[in-house]
């Protein structure tokens, strides 16, 4: 069955996560991915995860999250053959993505304005820190900088003061996401406007900003600055609670829900009729609240309130949430088979979405650095001697 991108080749030169994530969603929508990194300086992520073992060659769990489905060519940009190629693979390329520091490209002669002279549909996407333009255009940065710079640690906290970033890398995958999202925007138009490619410029910034639309909202209203609030919220009925074992997290967020929640508890004494009320028994509720709670398991709430339609979760860790079978009815992880392989069985997240026409799919795992180097650069026209000559010089691994 055709894929969304069946026929979209996509040259990824990013590294870590963000710019592999982009690419990674593309792959696994039917993109055919082109992975290109120095024989000197791999994809440091390749050194970094869970296993140490994986790390040392070059395959750790960091990098092969997002490291599906893509072919991977090794190739020095700092030499004039690697250059060449790189130049004849965008050539036939729909996509490129790039996560370096603003204007490194340019410099090395593969800037947008040259590469859409060489190839006038070309979708070339940059990804960096505070964006092309600007004065902070050239700092560099990864997602907890980002987090810092941006106010998400600032309003992140028990109430203490201490600012605490988000133990995911949530700036990293929103901007890979928001990547994503903006290439296939941009090809979308491509079919539009004649075929015409055109620069996509990606802040993770903008993306951190974005994702704290609300509070940026109600800052720039009245000029309060969002306050660490830990596990607590505005209504008393939205918040984390003690249970007889561990915590669970209740949403009883509006007037409904609240109301169900009261009278489900034998307290119609707590129901409130407007917001403004609930803002000013926040005191009275949530000590009530943690009472009750306290009287019995998570477990037990859990089901309790989910049965009366109040959203609620007991607190879980990774192992319990992954063996929930509601994870394998998504069908959100890839387990690979790689017989005699030490990634033989890794699992992957794949996409945060179901298609009924045309699902996203792992097909190639993923490959050690410049797996693909030879096949690719026999593709693009060079013969075999040419090839070795390359390598010879370093150009290529």
């Amino acid at each position: 069955m055709t894929k969304a991108f069946d026929g979209i080749r996509v040259v990824d030169t990013t590294h870590v996560l963000a710019g592999p994530f982009a690419s990674y969603q593309m792959a696994v929508l039917g993109a055919e991915v082109i992975k290109v990194e120095s024989p000197n300086a791999p994809d440091q992520a390749r050194m970094q995860g869970s296993d140490r073992a994986l790390n040392d060659i070059g395959m750790g769990t960091a990098f092969m999250a997002q490291a599906s489905n893509k072919k991977t060519l090794a190739l020095d940009l700092k030499t004039p053959e690697g250059r060449e190629a790189m130049m004849r693979l965008i050539s036939t390329a729909d996509v490129f993505v790039e996560n370096y520091r603003p204007g490194a490209f340019d410099e090395l002669g593969l800037g947008y304005e040259e590469m859409s002279k060489l190839n006038p549909k070309l979708i070339y996407c940059s990804i960096s820190a505070f964006g092309s333009t600007g004065p902070r255009r050239k700092q560099t940065a990864y997602d907890n900088v980002i987090q810092a710079f941006s106010g998400m640690m600032a309003m992140t906290g028990h109430g203490d003061g201490r600012p605490l970033k988000s133990g995911a890398p949530v700036v990293d995958y929103a901007t890979g996401t928001t990547a994503a999202l903006a290439i296939s925007t941009a090809l979308f138009q491509r079919e539009r406007n004649g075929g015409k490619g055109q620069f996509v410029d990606v802040s993770m910034l903008d993306v951190a900003l974005i994702l704290s639309s609300s509070h940026l909202t109600g800052y720039l209203w009245n000029g309060k600055h969002p306050e660490q609030k830990g596990n607590t919220f505005p209504f008393a009925t939205i918040g984390c609670y003690q249970a007889a074992d561990v915590p669970i997290m209740i949403a009883a967020s509006n007037l409904q829900q609240q109301r169900r929640l009261w009278t489900a508890l034998g307290r119609e004494d707590m129901i409130k009729t407007d917001n403004n009320q609930r803002l000013d028994a926040h005191a009275e509720e949530s000590d009530a609240l943690s009472k009750i709670i306290g009287t019995m398991t998570a477990d037990y709430w859990e089901e309790f309130l989910q049965k009366r339609r109040i959203p609620a979760a007991r607190i879980r860790r990774m192992e319990e949430t992954l063996s929930d079978h509601q994870v394998a009815n998504q069908q959100v992880l890839y387990k690979h088979a790689v017989p005699n392989s030490a990634i033989n069985g890794l699992t992957v997240p794949v996409a945060a979405f179901n298609l009924s026409d045309s699902q996203p799919e792992v097909t190639l795992p993923p490959q050690p650095m410049g797996a693909q180097s030879t096949e690719i650069l026999t593709q693009l026209g060079y013969e075999a001697e040419e090839i070795e000559a390359m390598r010879a010089a370093g150009a290529i691994n």
